[in-house]
This record gives C-alpha cells, structure tokens and sequence, in this order.
C-alpha cells in the first residue's frame, strides 16, 4: 500500500507553492498602467479580473494549507481532533473544493479556450508588451497543475452535493454582479468579448460561464474519490487503496 507524506513533507510542498503565489501576487501587483490599458487605474482596479481574484484566493488558500501544516507539526494528535485544528481543517476543504479548484479550473479552462479561438476576446495582442509571458502562465496555465497537486497528495472531504453547487452558483451571482455594476458605474466591460457580443449574446455568454462551474465541482468531486478511493477525507496522512 501507498501512503501520503509526512507532515514535514507536505509542509515544505506548500511552503513552495505558498511563496511562489506570493511572488506572482507581487509581480501582479507591480505591473504599470499603461495608456493602451490602464488596467489597474479604471473603476473596481485589479478586483474586477476573475484572474487576480483566483490569484489572491489561491494565494490565501495555501497560506491556510500551511498554517494547518505547522498545527500538526508542533500540536500532538490528540489535540487536532477537536477545536481550531479540526475547524481549519474543515475550512480548508470547505474553500478548496468550492472555490479554490472549480474556479481554477475555470479560469485556466475559460481563458486558453477563448484565446485559441481569437486572442483580442480575452488577451490582446499588446498586453505581450505589458505582461511578461511567465506571469501570463503563471495566472492562467500554472493554476490547474498545483491544484491537481494539492488534490492528489492530500485528500479533501467534500460535503452535500447540494451545498458545493448552492456555494459556486453564489459566487458566481457576486461575481456577476460585481461586473454588471463595473460597467453601470464606469462605462466599461472587464473583458474585450463583451463590447463585441449583442445583449442576447451576452446573457447567454454569462449563463454558460455560469452553469459551466457546477461540472467542475462535480469533476473535482469525482478526481478526489479516484484518488482517495476512502472518502474519509481527514486531515492527516492517509493510505491509498490499491487499484
């Protein structure tokens, strides 16, 4: 039988991972406005992008995965049943498979598919001036492989079905709304793609974004049963099953 690291190991994995979200947080943050994109200077700053939101969520995330990390290292077991241990442990679960891997997987799933079809909807060309291309990646394309990381070398109890989507559908509405009223204050869509679709086109573009979390969340449930074939989901280092 397989088992999962030690606590030390999953310590020095999130440290890594940890720092390198503070760094590209730092490098979001340092870019310049420009005439061309003012970005950052508009109505609602860098908070309107879904893009830096999932940069500071997952960034604030795996500050709480090692938080929990160092719990476990210095308090004795006994104590991590009950308490601030056992609540974390259960808020990390709670944000990571709600928010932190759907809206991940969005943001990587939404971004590469729009750009593969036509670049100015979502990342015109001249941004390639503005952003260096490691930073691209690093918020559209690095976020899907640390996800899958954290789900396959950590188990992560899932709660109601129910509750998950009730939780994304929520967000979402926030979200939505946030645009919506982005664009009522300052006159501006946060994305090209929307100056070019027709009111019908753009309700039915935000509804597919929309509905398309839901399979995400079902998808991230179902990758976390594969991999931890028991759903027992505790904080600690579990063994895996044999295939």
């Amino acid at each position: 039988m397989a088992t999962t690291m030690s606590w030390a190991s999953y310590l020095l994995i999130h440290l890594v991972i940890f720092s390198w979200y503070v760094f590209t947080l730092s490098a979001n943050c340092s870019l310049k406005s420009t005439e061309i994109h003012p970005g950052a200077k508009t109505f609602g700053g860098r908070w309107k992008y879904l893009t830096f939101l999932n940069l500071v969520l997952q960034t604030v995330f795996f500050g709480l995965v090692v938080l929990i990390d160092i719990i476990h290292l210095i308090l004795p077991s006994k104590s991590l049943k009950c308490g601030v241990p056992f609540l974390l442990v259960k808020l990390r679960d709670t944000i990571f498979t709600i928010l932190a891997f759907p809206i991940g997987t969005f943001v990587f799933l939404s971004f590469w598919s729009i750009y593969h079809y036509d670049r100015e909807m979502v990342y015109p060309k001249f941004l390639d001036d503005i952003i260096p291309s490691w930073l691209n990646h690093a918020l559209h394309t690095i976020i899907l492989p640390l996800a899958l990381l954290q789900m396959y070398i950590q188990p992560h109890r899932y709660g109601s079905k129910m509750r998950g989507i009730l939780g994304l559908a929520f967000f979402s509405a926030v979200y939505l709304g946030w645009v919506l009223w982005v664009h009522h204050a300052a006159g501006i869509w946060v994305y090209p793609i929307m100056e070019r679709l027709s009111p019908v086109g753009l309700v039915i573009f935000l509804g597919v974004a929309c509905i398309t979390l839901a399979p995400l969340y079902l998808l991230g449930e179902k990758l976390n049963h594969k991999i931890w074939r028991s759903t027992a989901g505790s904080a600690g280092p579990q063994k895996k099953k044999k295939k």
